[in-house]
This record gives structure tokens, sequence and C-alpha cells, in this order.
């Protein structure tokens, strides 16, 4: 059966690519899909970082307020803006196939990170990216960086950093590809959890909409980004919590490596590592359990 369906979208660039990627895969399937473009909280506080003001779900808010009222049918995120808990009444329906989830280095001076002299400037406004920055080259000045990713890019090109780490997915899927000088191996700089991924939001009752997301789901994908998400939400995951979790899967083995930092603390870093079949959502979210539960026995909190 096809649908006449209405997406929620943040209007920055990278939104709306996201947005109209959707719209092609359920126009592909059959379905009648328009766009409904949004201006966020998140996107209207720039002079403050995240962890401040609300933290990522800053972000979705506005969208899911759109969905509850009936003017549109589902939403976009990134998922790694997504909040582990969903109000009532919402569900995380599809989550489709990861782009690279990895970070990014990218300046218009210095090929790599350890090719910056001390002292110097890197932006980011990522609490998580923070505390992986300072435990690589505590001798660097941390500085916020807020805005989209043309903002963020037109800031260094402006000459305020030397440096900025971004999304690797962002950049590729706006064809800025060529921007990244550098990216960051995992073991490096541990991802986000769900960095690279899509979250698509609809309200629990539209079994419809399930129905119609079946197809755009990947599994591996899905899997993943569920361990991933399973450790934040142990920890109390927000915004403000400057931690990392990044899972591979080989079949329906999964690895899932995690680190914690004190944004105000020691630039020292507690990691945890585990692995186990995971062929299944309970699997990786009790593997997503058990990485949290080492953090917290290596002081993490």
């Amino acid at each position: 059966m096809s649908l006449n369906i209405t997406i929620a979208t943040r209007e920055s660039r990278l939104a709306l690519w996201q947005a109209e990627h959707v719209k092609s895969l359920l126009e592909q399937q059959g379905h009648a899909v328009r766009l409904l473009g949004m201006t966020t909280r998140g996107d209207q506080i720039l002079d403050r970082t995240l962890s401040k003001v609300g933290g990522k779900g800053l972000f979705v808010k506005e969208l899911e307020t759109a969905l509850e009222d009936g003017r549109a049918d589902l939403a976009v995120h990134s998922l790694k803006d997504v909040p582990m808990e969903l109000p009532e009444g919402f569900v995380l329906a599809c989550v489709p196939a990861r782009e690279d989830p990895r970070d990014a280095w990218v300046s218009s001076q210095y090929a790599r990170l350890e090719d910056l002299p001390a002292g110097a400037v890197v932006g980011t406004s990522s609490l998580r990216r923070t505390v992986l920055l300072r435990a690589l080259r505590p001798d660097l000045r941390i500085e916020p960086l807020r805005g989209n990713l043309d903002t963020r890019l037109r800031k260094l090109d402006e000459g305020q950093y030397a440096g900025i780490v971004l999304a690797a997915a962002g950049l590729k899927r706006l064809g800025l590809a060529e921007r990244i000088r550098h990216v960051f191996d995992p073991e490096q700089m541990l991802p986000a959890a769900g960095q690279g991924a899509l979250g698509i939001e609809t309200r629990a009752e539209r079994d419809d909409l399930r129905t119609a997301l079946a197809p755009l789901v990947d599994p591996a994908t899905s899997l993943t980004a569920a361990a991933e998400r399973a450790v934040s939400r142990a920890m109390g995951g927000s915004c403000s919590m400057p931690l990392a979790a990044h899972a591979t899967l080989q079949g329906t083995h999964m690895v899932l490596c995690a680190a914690w930092g004190d944004p105000d603390g020691a630039p020292r870093l507690v990691r945890a590592r585990a692995e186990a079949d995971a062929a299944g959502v309970e699997e990786a979210e009790a593997l997503g359990a058990r990485v949290a539960a080492e953090l917290r026995a290596g002081g993490a909190h």
C-alpha cells in the first residue's frame, strides 16, 4: 500500500540532504513524500555549548511536536542527536545503512593532528572530542565551535582555528570529502554512539509507517547502533556526557569499544572493550550494558 508521507526535518544543508535521501528511498518503494522544513532550538542557540543549554535533544523536540500534532508523519535525525530515551508515544522506527562513522581532521595548514605546534587552537563543541583530543595532545587549546557544517568550515577558513574535527559522514554526504585531510582511526578517536547513522522517528501507533520503512532498515547498523546507544543509556548518556562508543560486526560477532573522559580533570581516558555473539537487539544491548559497567568500574561516572 502506498502512503502520502510528510517528513519533518531541520533546515540545515546536511539535515535536508538526509531527509531528501530518505525521501528518495521511500519514493522508490512507491510512496508520495514531501518535506516539512523546521528550525529547532538547537539551530537557534549558537553562543553556548549544547551541554549547557539542554543537549542534543534540542535538535529533536520541535520535530516531535510536528509528529504529535499531525503536521508530519516521520522525522529524520542524525542518530547521534537522538536522546537515548524517547518521549512516551514515540519510537525509533528505522535505522538505515550507515555512512562512515569516523571523525575527520580538517585543516588548511596541517595534514594531521600530530603536525600541530604546541598551543595551537583546535575547534570542537563536542565534549567527547574534547576529552579524546586532550588525551592525544594535552598541549593544544581546544576551543568551542558551533554552527552548521558550512559555518564551521567558514570559521576555519577565516583562521579562527588551526584545525577542526568533524564527522566524516557529514562531509562525504555534502560532497565535501576533499576538505578531509585525515580520517582518524577509531582506536585513536573513538566515534560517538550512532555516528554516521540516521534515525527515523515516528509515533508509536503508526504501524503503517513501520511497514513502509521496513525495506530501509539495515540490520547490521541497527545492531551496532543499539549496542552503542545502550552504553550511553546505561551511563545516563546526554550531550553533557564525554562518552564515545563504537561497535563493529562480523557475521554475528560484535566487538564494542567505549571511552570516557573527565572534561575538567586530567587528560586521562577510561576505556572498555567487550565482544560477544549478537544476533539480535537484546544481545547487542546486553553487550552495551556490560561495557558501561566496565567503564564505571574503571572510574567513569
